[in-house]
């Protein structure tokens, strides 16, 4: 199947640009609840709320349509590796949140896409072009220069994100692996199910008694994120990955709104100048992928 024809056929680029702008709020408010709740609790327990939470939603949703054929996967092996890929980004994220602020963190997390053109290379054996290792380069510049000297951005605790964009990255590259082989419910459910399982026998260890008001804080973690994949896994029936990309890029913004509306961060001007280099290095390897 061509990267430039939706997953249903069906060409309705308004509607799957929609949901994925939709999705980006989701993931931006998932990560503001993750740096809020993430203050107050150990990370172990709130990354385990969240996959606890997805799993039991998507079983509500898709076990009554199609039972435990929806856990049936030919490659049990790449779809653990593709959950505890996710597994890490979460853990390093929801960590690297708590020290950093929120826009900054996820901007550099954005760093993944660019990561994947740079590993495509050696891992999936594909033609990078110079254009798109020019994009690979300036997205690393962009990294220097919101970690600039001075900056808030300047500690030992960026390493979080980091760390998180370069798990999301081995998660995009399994996720390609693995889109001709299950369907997208199949990989979100096997992912939320392992995840839930390794964190359930972790959370012991980590447990704080939540109050009540935090414990449905964490209810709408899950449901966020959960929510979230959704309908990513949606815009992608109605236009093509490549025309979707660039709308991702809308959760940095909704980060910075929600880091000014609940966390009071502004970012300064050379953070903001660092944000717009990774925008355009990860747009720019969407529009030449697309090209190709």
């Amino acid at each position: 199947m061509s990267s430039t024809t939706p997953l249903s056929g069906v060409n309705q680029p308004l509607r799957g640009m929609a949901l994925v702008v939709g999705a980006t709020l989701l993931f931006a408010s998932h990560d503001a609840l993750s740096k809020f709740l993430g203050g107050l609790y150990p990370v172990v327990m709130v990354v385990w709320a969240r996959y606890v939470v997805h799993t039991l939603l998507m079983a509500g949703i898709f076990l009554p349509r199609s039972g435990l054929n929806v856990l049936r996967t030919r490659r049990p092996l790449l779809q653990t590796l593709r959950a505890l890929s996710l597994l890490s980004t979460s853990l390093l994220f929801t960590t690297g949140v708590h020290y950093l602020p929120l826009a900054e963190a996820t901007a550099v997390n954005f760093l993944a896409p660019v990561l994947v053109t740079a590993l495509s290379a050696p891992l999936l054996k594909e033609r990078v072009t110079r254009g798109q290792w020019v994009a690979v380069v300036l997205g690393f510049v962009g990294v220097l220069v919101v970690v600039h000297p001075g900056g808030e951005m300047f500690t030992p605790a960026i390493l979080f994100p980091l760390g998180s964009a370069l798990g999301f990255c081995f998660y995009q590259l399994l996720t390609r692996q693995l889109a001709s082989i299950d369907s997208p419910t199949t990989s979100n459910f096997y992912a939320g199910l392992c995840n839930t399982v390794v964190m359930t026998a972790l959370v012991p260890f980590f447990w704080s008694t939540p109050r009540w008001d935090h414990a449905l804080l964490m209810l709408a973690l899950g449901g966020f994120g959960m929510s979230a994949h959704l309908l990513l896994t949606q815009a992608f029936r109605f236009a093509a990955p490549a025309l979707l990309a660039p709308f991702s890029y809308c959760q940095i913004v909704f980060a910075g709104l929600l880091g000014l509306l609940f966390f009071s961060h502004v970012p300064d001007s050379t953070s903001l100048l660092g944000i717009a280099i990774i925008c355009l290095s990860g747009l720019g390897a969407a529009w030449m992928q697309r090209r190709r």
